[in-house]
């Protein structure tokens, strides 16, 4: 497989570029590059899943865990911020809400699910809170606690909390809580996929339902970001 996180093409590396000029420190690079794809890659998902390169995740301008952490894998890569993409499972409640039905029933009890670790100040950071764009990650905390759930539409509450900022220093989360498993770092995720450890892998049954609900899923997310779902 093609590397996913291909931060040497020209579009990742114009993007990274604009992004950090201005900056001249690697928390500063970071957190410009954080916020771009926290909220100007909205939280959707692709007709391709997983299997979404960082240049093209730009072209859309909306992914999910998965496919914004390659982009911000390949930005940070691109703007010489040492990184790594570390994969886990995570109860497939997290898409509760989104996923109902057929789409739900036909997910696998645990899903494949990433997120960042940066290098900063000699120490590694681990960052998810890039997932959801700061509009839907509002609304979807407010919706889960009002049916009173702790996982769902995309947010893990732990100790009834979880944050969409980027602070390096006291680490909050989106969907950590939601982890059952650690499948430890990787370099590009292209390398993960092809492992026996990836469980998102749909067989062609599956991956025709979802091809063909997805659109109403994303509509789905939408109406909660609008805070009419």
């Amino acid at each position: 497989m093609d590397k996913l996180a291909d931060y040497d093409n020209q579009v990742v590396k114009k993007l990274a570029t604009k992004l950090t000029r201005s900056e001249t420190t690697p928390r500063g690079m970071l957190d410009r590059i954080f916020h771009f794809v926290r909220d100007e890659i909205r939280f959707g998902f692709p007709v391709n899943g997983d299997f979404v390169k960082a240049s093209e995740t730009i072209r859309l301008g909306y992914g999910q865990c998965n496919t914004k952490a390659t982009l911000l894998l390949a930005l940070c890569k691109a703007a010489e911020i040492p990184s790594r993409i570390h994969f886990s499972l995570i109860t497939k409640d997290i898409q509760k809400g989104f996923f109902r039905g057929l789409a739900y029933w036909l997910m696998p009890k645990e899903i494949s699910h990433s997120w960042i670790e940066v290098e900063i100040e000699g120490q590694w950071r681990r960052v998810d809170t890039f997932i959801n764009d700061k509009t839907l990650f509002d609304a979807a905390k407010a919706k889960i606690k009002h049916l009173g759930w702790t996982v769902g539409y995309s947010v893990a509450l732990e100790d009834g909390e979880a944050g969409a900022d980027l602070n390096l220093d006291h680490e909050v989360y989106q969907q950590m809580a939601a982890v059952t498993d650690d499948h430890g770092t990787w370099d590009d995720p292209s390398f993960y996929y092809d492992s026996e450890n990836y469980r998102n892998r749909p067989d062609g049954f599956r991956m025709w339902v979802y091809r063909h609900l997805i659109g109403g899923i994303n509509r789905r997310v939408e109406a909660v970001r609008r805070g009419v779902g």
